[in-house]
This record gives C-alpha cells, sequence and structure tokens, in this order.
C-alpha cells in the first residue's frame, strides 16, 4: 500500500522530530517510524468500517422507523435500495475484510458513532443519493458507480470526518489522501460474485521497500555531519543557520540516497525530493534543492564518485 515517496516523507517527519526533541535515541525513534507507518493500515480500514457502519444504521433506522406508533407509509414501505447496495453487501460479507477489523480491533465507530450519523444524514442530503433512489436501474456496476462517486465526492471531503480523522491519530494526517485514492481505485475494481477482486493490502510492497524504511533513516541520521559537508558550500548566499530546517533535512536525505542507494536513479531521487519539498517546504524551496542537487551530481559525476547500477525504484 505504501509508495516510496510515502516512506520518504515519513522518514523526514521522524528525523525532524529528532531535531526538534534533540533526541539521539536513534532505536526508540525507528520504532516510532515504523509505527507511523503501520498506522496508515488502520487509517485505512478506518475508512472502509465507516462505509460499512454507515449501511448498518441506515438499516437499524429503518426497522426502528416501521416500528413508530404513527408510521407513516414511507415508513412501513421504506426505499431499501442504500441498505440493499450490492457493493455495500459485498464489503459487510467479505470475510478477509472482517477478519482482520477484528484481528486490529478497529472499533473506532462504536465508540464515536456519532460521526456516521454525520456522514449519514450528510449523505442523505446529498442529490446523488437521491438520485440513487429514484433511479430504477438495478445493477451491479450501477450500485459500484453510486459507491465511488460516494465515497469521493460526500464521505472524503466532510469536514466532521476529516477533523475527527485529525484528532484521532496525528500520524493520520499525512495518511489521508493516499489511502483514501488507495481505496477509490480498490472500490473502481470490485468484481460482482468475486471477493478475490477485492483484498487487504499489504503495508510493504515487498521486504526491500521495508529496508528502505530503516536504511534510509539510519543512513541519513549517522551520517548528517558528512552529508552536511556535501552541500554546505554550494548554498551560496546562504549561511547555514538561515535555511529552512525541512530544506536541510530533504537535502541529506537526498544526497544519502545519491551517494548511498545505488540502485535507486539519480533522477529518481532528485524528482521525489523536489516534490516533496513543494508539498512540505516553503514555496522557493523545490527551486533552492534543485539548484544544490544538480550542482552535486555534476561535481559527483566529474570526480566519478557517482556509482549507480541496477534499476531503482519509486
Amino acid at each position: 500500500m505504501l509508495n516510496r515517496r510515502h516512506i520518504r516523507v515519513k522518514v523526514m517527519q521522524s528525523i525532524y522530530a529528532m531535531h526538534q526533541n534533540s533526541s539521539d535515541d536513534l532505536t526508540k525513534q525507528e520504532k516510532f517510524l515504523y509505527f507511523s507507518l503501520e498506522s496508515g493500515l488502520d487509517l485505512y480500514l478506518t475508512m472502509l468500517a465507516a462505509l460499512l457502519e454507515i449501511r448498518t444504521k441506515e438499516a437499524e433506522f429503518i426497522e426502528k422507523s416501521k416500528l413508530k406508533h404513527l408510521a407513516t407509509k414511507e415508513d412501513k414501505n421504506p426505499n431499501t435500495k442504500f441498505v440493499d447496495n450490492a457493493v455495500l453487501i459485498f464489503l459487510s460479507e467479505h470475510k478477509g475484510l472482517s477478519d482482520v477489523l477484528e484481528v486490529r480491533n478497529i472499533n473506532n465507530w462504536s465508540m464515536n458513532d456519532d460521526y456516521i450519523y454525520i456522514l449519514l444524514d450528510h449523505i442523505k442530503r446529498s442529490d446523488l443519493y437521491k438520485n440513487y433512489l429514484e433511479n430504477k436501474t438495478n445493477s451491479f456496476e450501477n450500485d459500484k458507480a453510486f459507491i465511488y462517486q460516494l465515497f469521493n465526492e460526500v464521505i472524503v471531503p466532510n469536514e466532521k470526518l476529516y477533523e475527527y480523522l485529525e484528532d484521532n491519530k496525528l500520524t493520520w494526517i499525512d495518511d489521508i489522501p493516499m489511502v483514501n485514492t488507495f481505496i477509490s481505485k480498490q472500490l473502481k475494481n470490485i468484481k460482482e460474485g468475486k471477493f478475490e477482486s477485492f483484498s487487504i493490502p499489504k503495508l510493504f510492497k515487498d521486504t526491500e521497500d521495508k529496508e528502505f524504511v530503516s536504511l534510509l533513516f539510519r543512513k541519513t541520521v549517522l551520517n548528517e555531519e558528512a552529508l552536511t559537508k556535501e552541500f554546505i558550500d554550494k548554498t551560496v548566499n546562504w549561511e547555514i543557520e538561515r535555511i529552512a530546517e525541512i530544506d536541510t533535512i530533504i537535502l541529506k536525505m537526498a544526497i544519502c540516497e545519491i551517494l548511498k542507494f545505488p540502485s535507486i536513479p539519480t533522477k529518481v531521487t532528485i524528482n521525489e525530493y523536489l516534490e516533496i519539498a513543494k508539498e512540505y517546504s516553503t514555496p522557493k524551496s523545490s527551486i533552492f534543492i534543485n539548484g544544490i542537487l544538480d550542482n552535486l551530481v555534476k561535481e559527483l559525476q566529474l570526480n566519478d564518485r557517482l556509482k549507480k547500477t541496477g534499476r531503482g525504484l519509486m
């Protein structure tokens, strides 16, 4: 589920946290780094659990409405198209999903069902929901298209949901876009009657990606002084104290990759860190960092210090 850029961001944040806390406990920070990455899987499951719980709450509402003393005709003969949605039923009957929700103890919504009611109210007020109930077409593909739109256009943008996720775990803030994009792709690929078309992802694509976390973190932290020397003379008109701390961390991580990860192409490394700088640092940081890295790479090539072999991964 995790891609290399997300791993780089988490490593960058961990190094920044070490600097802010003036900590030199490498083992403790590395454990938290892995915990931060692991919690992204819990966010993924929490978002899927929200879909299941929304359906459950609506089913409960329908049943309670039928039993009202002064039940209306609509209460007695409700439109159950939403609770009968084939994709929501597919997810609720998916043993792999239910098993991992239980094993990882994902019970956020049982303790915070007020957010589910907020989401359900938001859904039922939307034109998307109203149009879906009025549509007489009943098919798996129609149900899937609705859930895909509902997730992306109504649930994900909900401010109250975002506030809850942000408050629940600080480490989730950067995971939210990645997780939602991943779920969106999965919803689109579900196939009727084929539970194998939906599977719980592994956190890391392979052992190489998992090892990349620790290697990048440790190689950067343990060589910070040497990595700083690689770029300090290239910061023309800039004293090191005036450079944003995030920028110095990004530079050290990028240089670490360029020098100590021979299988990762230099171009890939530079592009990745420039994108991270655009998102996490100052508006001009990417230009500043690109200039330094460009000059450094030319110097490394000139001095035959740039050793790259094989094919790197993003």
